[in-house]
């Protein structure tokens, strides 16, 4: 395993092919330095366990999917990662985060009290589930920060209050969560690749696979109208129907026991919490209002990130393009600080998944220098804007495939 928990994204590094659970092909023979420098918070101790997974060597002569790379950008973007770790960005303030843990858990206390108190009115219940939808989604930034080990100096550490936020917090799987996160680092926007870009058929993306999907007549759902359904499927079901069955189902299938007993505990915490003032079935519904209204949460935040940019098949380009040409920042203010737990600064967590969030604005300024010297484009959007390109690029996509669809 590496030490990100990274499981089925093992990359290529320093000319051999390293594999785990079959999944070697997302980076097999290509040059992947920076991708391991970024996932690890100590490379030289996961090199001891790499061995093992070597499945081969590649060639002296053959073909290196690399040979397009801009070498002196490659240099250079190690050269900023040192200068990074030379300035301390890599270094947590545990203030900031005990402070953040804090919060979440005066909001789950506050939602308690205010039920104990003012009982179970449809104003109250209408707040309480208002707090509690913002307690889960601010716990999901803050278990986002434990898995990318960006908060402790030793894996273990991160590992393990990993799993206490977000299967204690938020009834979820790290396991789950690693298996599918770290492919999206490491292959954003590919598709077969990152798994955030398989849609299941529901919607088609970016500008290759519309014109692919109607030049073969595929019409599993009126993607033209994609822009519209959109609203009715990926935010209100996402995180209460589609995750909470993956999840559920991985952890029973692959036998992650460990975090299906952090779940369990979520879910003891939350009924004795709640029975008594709502019933089973009316607990179950509070539930499920609030996974309801966490989703949209979600999905407008992780998606106006990505799905705006370039989606394609992969183009072996070095790790600061393919992340650039992947990924777009936000503007930064407190509230879109907070509202997105700092993914509105994806451009640097995409480059440094490792660096503590509150220290991607310190970054920010020069990696917008390093995409300026190469012309490597730096996108930066206000909040509205970037949930309105959502919509558009949806009907950019839709559009593609019918036109392909009725004249190709």
């Amino acid at each position: 395993l590496s030490e990100g928990g990274a499981q089925g994204s093992y990359p290529t590094h320093r000319g051999g092919i390293y594999c785990k659970e079959g999944q070697c092909w997302r980076c097999a023979g290509t040059e992947q330095c920076d991708a391991f420098q970024a996932f690890h918070i100590n490379p030289s101790l996961v090199q001891k366990f790499l061995k093992p997974l070597l499945i081969g060597e590649l060639a002296p002569g053959e073909p290196s999917q690399d040979r397009d790379k801009n070498s002196q950008l490659v240099e250079d973007f190690r050269t900023l990662r040192k200068t990074a770790e030379d300035m301390n960005l890599f270094r947590a303030s545990p203030l900031f985060f005990s402070l953040y843990l804090a919060h979440i858990i005066a909001m789950e206390a506050l939602a308690w009290l205010m039920v104990s108190y003012f009982g179970t009115g449809w104003i109250t219940t209408l707040i309480l589930a208002c707090i509690l939808t913002t307690s889960q989604a601010q716990a999901g930034w803050l278990q986002h920060d434990f898995g990318h080990l960006s908060v402790f100096k030793k894996s273990s550490w991160n590992h393990i209050v990993h799993k206490f936020v977000i299967g204690h917090l938020k009834g979820a799987s790290a396991n789950w969560w690693n298996h599918r996160h770290f492919q999206h680092h490491a292959k954003p926007n590919i598709f077969q690749k990152d798994p955030d870009v398989n849609m299941l058929h529901i919607f088609v993306l970016g500008e290759s696979q519309p014109i692919e999907y109607g030049k073969k007549k595929l019409k599993y759902l009126p993607y033209n109208h994609q822009h519209e359904y959109f609203f009715l499927i990926f935010p209100p079901l996402l995180i209460p129907v589609y995750f909470q069955i993956q999840i559920i189902s991985t952890m029973i299938k692959r036998r992650f026991w460990a975090d299906l007993a952090w779940a369990i505990s979520y879910y003891m915490r939350y009924f004795i919490t709640y029975i008594p003032f709502y019933g089973i079935l009316g607990s179950l519904s509070l539930l499920t209002f609030v996974r309801f209204l966490e989703s949209h949460w979600f999905v407008w935040v992780t998606q106006m990130n990505h799905i705006p940019m370039e989606i394609d098949c992969e183009k072996h380009k070095d790790w600061l393009s393919s992340q650039l040409a992947a990924t777009c920042n936000i503007e930064q203010s407190f509230f879109n600080d907070w509202f997105t737990g700092h993914l509105n600064f994806q451009i640097e967590h995409h480059l440094f998944p490792t660096m503590p969030r509150h220290n991607f604005w310190k970054i920010k300024p020069l990696v917008k220098s390093l995409c300026a010297k190469y012309g490597v484009q730096y996108e930066e959007k206000p909040l509205g804007k970037a949930f309105v390109d959502i919509v558009g690029s949806l009907k950019k996509s839709g559009d593609l495939w019918l036109d392909a669809y009725l004249h190709k």
